[in-house]
């Protein structure tokens, strides 16, 4: 079996593979692709978006919605207007009266309309959604987890953890706010074990990005990147796949190799600290018995208990369903499988020392049985 080390390691080494993995597949670079389509809006335009819809997601205009994406404008929509520069050839006394050597400037904004996906019909567009499936489903002893590291993180740390209502939140499911040092969870969030998965999230960025945190001046897709990554590891730990979430979300926003690898590379300290926690918060709640070493408890055993043992640990890696907790629990079942051969050995040894008259197996015979 690994080493706690080397199984933390491990965890964040395969969560970088997966998501490798993920940003190789055909669907990622069509999403990719679709994201490089629409325009780059500035501050004061996001403002105005906001205000006009707050729900909107993918803006584009009218001709763009039908020549890019092949949708069409849903008949009595009302556009969102935006501020877009108008745009003038300079003749030779503008230039010297703007002093400037460019051939055109912008000498004025005028306001066009856009639309909103919502307001569109027509083929799919892939999206950051078609990665991030947000049911995780509830798992046992995840709400008394949560409610644990929240009360330890407000009582011995000076981070302080608070909810509100998921409709206050502006459509996030949670937030770190550095010049308080507060995290805010989304109280009615329906999926416990998502509501979690936040919680881990938002004190990675406590973390890794507060304001005297080391990697506090990170560009925004390498702080989600790096407190996604965590937060999957540490469910990975507990049990608990978020894969479904947690990879899409950390494509989507990494969106390359390149970010994804530097990312990753920094965040081996923060994963630890918050797998030994989460481990010793597991052990207070008694959902963890105290780490004992596998050979001298095995020894200890019956052969009734071995073989019991056995049976269970191939019933869980059949039900297993993340990668990591199945290759830890095959490892283990190996050990049981390595026990109950050695004194099986030992056993039929003894057997043909106490009975000499009996004949042994022919060595080339019984080699040739081997595979």
């Amino acid at each position: 079996m690994p080493t706690k080390e080397e199984w933390k390691k491990q965890l964040v080494d395969n969560a970088e593979q997966q998501i490798l993995n993920l940003t190789d597949s055909d669907k990622f670079k069509n999403y990719l692709n679709t994201v490089a389509k629409f325009h780059r809006y500035s501050a004061r335009n996001i403002d105005l978006i906001y205000s006009q819809n707050p729900e909107a997601t993918q803006i584009a205009g009218f001709k763009q919605w039908k020549n890019d994406f092949n949708r069409s404008v849903n008949k009595g929509e009302k556009g969102i207007r935006i501020a877009a520069p108008m745009i003038k050839k300079l003749t030779p006394e503008d230039q010297k009266r703007l002093d400037t050597t460019k051939e055109k400037s912008i000498v004025g904004y005028r306001y066009i309309p856009v639309f909103d996906i919502s307001q569109t019909s027509g083929e799919p567009v892939l999206s950051a959604k078609d990665f991030v499936k947000e049911n995780l489903a509830d798992h046992k002893n995840v709400t008394n987890l949560y409610n644990e590291l929240k009360n330890y993180l407000n009582n011995n740390t000076d981070i302080k953890v608070s909810e509100k209502r998921l409709s206050e939140l502006g459509g996030a499911k949670g937030y770190f706010q550095p010049s308080t040092n507060e995290i805010v969870i989304g109280s009615d969030e329906p999926d416990n074990a998502l509501k979690l998965e936040t919680l881990y999230h938002e004190y990675a960025h406590s973390q890794l990005h507060g304001l005297t945190s080391e990697f506090k001046d990170r560009p925004r897709a390498y702080q989600e990147t790096q407190a996604e990554a965590v937060a999957y590891v540490a469910m990975q730990n507990i049990g608990v796949d978020t894969s479904n979430y947690s990879l899409g979300y950390v494509a989507t926003w990494a969106k390359d190799k390149a970010v994804i690898h530097s990312a990753l590379s920094e965040i081996q300290q923060v994963s630890n600290k918050v797998i030994e926690l989460s481990d010793g918060l597991t052990k207070q709640l008694g959902l963890q018995e105290d780490p004992k070493e596998p050979e001298h408890d095995l020894k200890k055993l019956s052969a009734h208990d071995l073989n019991k043992s056995y049976q269970g640990l191939q019933q869980q890696v059949q039900q297993a369903t993340s990668p990591q907790q199945k290759a830890q629990l095959k490892n283990q079942l190996n050990d049981v499988h390595q026990e109950i051969s050695d004194r099986t050995q030992k056993q039929l040894k003894a057997f043909a020392e106490e009975n000499p008259e009996i004949k042994q197996p022919d060595p080339e015979y019984d080699q040739s049985l081997k595979r």
